[in-house]
């Protein structure tokens, strides 16, 4: 690690407001791609991994936790069911409750706690000795993980340049389906009797995250506080000497001078944001914004329930695939999930946000009705269905992980990790109680019709929210987050003389401010 990345950050001034002219964005955008940011995408980003993990495991273990034996009274309904549901609820309530925490205390206290909410939770789960246990502590795991997603999102968008911030956003978030294929592969081993005994295999299962969220919290200790946010708090001063020591780690490591940055500017800094203020931005400044952002979240939401929610009772009711075996299947569909997001990622900075956010929701919602087409006719076996899931989440995983790019990035610095929070806790509430609702019976009901119409709600919903991003999306490819949407706290140009950060797009009344 460099001397950057391990450094202590400089001791905090203590907050104060007034009037500020910076160039911090314009810096922190103009570096070029270091050991510093690995240490970020590594520090932060990997969490998802932990998420898709936990999730699939769980979903995985439902039922030998079910079984005589497993030291826990539990049925595998329970654990599909209310757990999940519990799962859920506190995803949804951690990321508004952490959302709001993180917009007025700062990105990093926020991140390490909410890590250490995840790591107890997760760590208690696996010492269950009553359901009641295991649906607490379901809750609170829940609670962690939808804080983890506004407080990294944030930090993430606020850290890496335009540039590169499109293609970072969309991997990470990606890499969720990482975690599920080593869920999916982990449970088959952990739950073999031969190997541990009943009571003992899907605890480990559960040990493991804890073991590599400890890591991941190691690493996390070093990445630092968001300048963009220090500076508009009253932390002016310690945002100027974090992104001074950046600066000169990349210059040794580039062996090169950076280049001047593009603009500044001028911020009134204030302690703390109302929340009253902050729904007035979202959805009163940003209306068309705001559509944008539930579209993306519900089309999403409904055509991964579509598919996920009921893949398995689709392979053993149609194909008779054992139970035991669909493990296997669902490690190819989240090995697709991920290549999406990997292979794509770098058109959304390119080809631009409008482009890639509407083809990929269009192509994969086009794609699903064209699977559901083919089941219908009974043209599918198991193998080449999963494979036709597999190429419909290809492009499908890319679109979704753009919906939180997106709500990171279109609203104002100080309203970032709240909307990121709101978005976020609607698409999960839409996917985890809206989805089983619909989805459950049209699944599990063996009518080819049924599974047919499931597929179409889906794909449906994805192409409708494909159009909207047609006309709605915002080109925020290579722009600085302070030209996309000007922060609350920005002076009006014209009395300060001074340009914005990237040059003076985006001010108030343009189309990147009214938008």
């Amino acid at each position: 690690m460099t001397a950057a990345a391990s450094a202590p950050e400089p001791a905090s001034v203590p907050a104060s407001t007034g009037t500020v002219t910076t160039s911090v964005p314009a810096r922190l955008d103009r570096l070029p791609w270091s050991r510093w940011h690995w240490m970020i995408v590594i520090g932060l980003g990997t969490v998802w991994i932990l998420d898709g993990l936990e999730v699939t495991i769980v979903g995985n273990v439902a039922g030998r936790l079910a079984e005589e034996g497993s030291g826990l009274d539990i049925t595998s309904a329970q654990v599909t069911g209310l757990a999940a549901a519990l799962y859920v609820a506190g995803a949804c309530s951690g990321a508004l409750f952490f959302g709001w925490l993180t917009d007025r205390y700062g990105r990093k206290k926020l991140f390490m706690a909410t890590l250490a909410v995840y790591l107890a939770a997760t760590a208690l789960t696996a010492l269950s000795f009553e359901s009641w246990w295991f649906f607490l502590f379901r809750f609170l795991t829940g609670f962690g993980i939808g804080g983890e997603y506004a407080a990294i999102n944030s930090a993430i968008d606020e850290l890496i340049p335009s540039l590169y911030r499109g293609r970072v956003d969309l991997i990470i978030n990606g890499s969720y389906w990482l975690g599920a294929v080593g869920g999916a592969l982990l449970s088959i081993v952990m739950l073999d009797t031969s190997i541990f005994p009943k009571d003992l295999g899907w605890r480990l299962s559960f040990a493991l995250g804890v073991v590599l969220g400890l890591v991941i919290l190691l690493v996390r200790r070093h990445v630092p506080e968001s300048p963009r946010w220090q500076f508009i708090h009253g932390r002016g001063e310690d945002a100027e000497q974090l992104v001074a020591g950046v600066e000169r780690e990349v210059e040794r490591e580039k062996g090169e001078p950076l280049p001047p940055p593009a603009g500044e500017i001028t911020i009134h800094q204030r302690k703390s944001i109302g929340f009253g203020l902050i729904a007035k931005t979202v959805f009163h400044s940003y209306p068309r914004r705001a559509v944008l952002g539930l579209s993306l979240f519900i089309g999403q939401a409904f055509l991964y329930n579509a598919i996920t929610f009921g893949f398995g009772a689709i392979l053993t009711t149609f194909y008779d695939v054992p139970p035991g075996h669909t493990g296997y299947y669902f490690a190819v569909i989240a090995a697709g999930n991920f290549v999406g997001p990997l292979v794509l990622g770098k058109l959304f900075d390119t080809v631009g946000r409008r482009v890639m956010i509407s083809s990929t929701y269009l192509l994969s919602g086009l794609l699903l009705f064209g699977t559901a087409w083919l089941f219908d006719r009974g043209s599918l076996s198991a193998t080449t269905l999963t494979a036709c899931w597999c190429v419909v989440l290809f492009f499908a995983s890319a679109g979704a992980s753009s919906a939180y790019l997106t709500v990171s990035e279109i609203f104002p610095m100080e309203t970032r990790a709240m909307a990121i929070a709101f978005f976020y806790a609607l698409g999960t509430a839409a996917g985890g109680i809206s989805g089983p609702l619909i989805f459950a019976d049209l699944t599990e009901s063996g009518v080819v019709a049924d599974t047919v119409l499931a597929f179409q709600i889906g794909a449906g919903l994805m192409c409708a929210a494909g159009l909207v991003a047609v006309f709605l999306a915002v080109k925020a490819e290579r722009r600085s987050l302070e030209d996309i949407a000007r922060p609350l706290s920005a002076a009006a140009t014209a009395a300060t003389g001074k340009v914005p950060a990237t040059g003076g797009k985006g001010t108030p009344g343009s189309s990147a401010a009214s938008a």
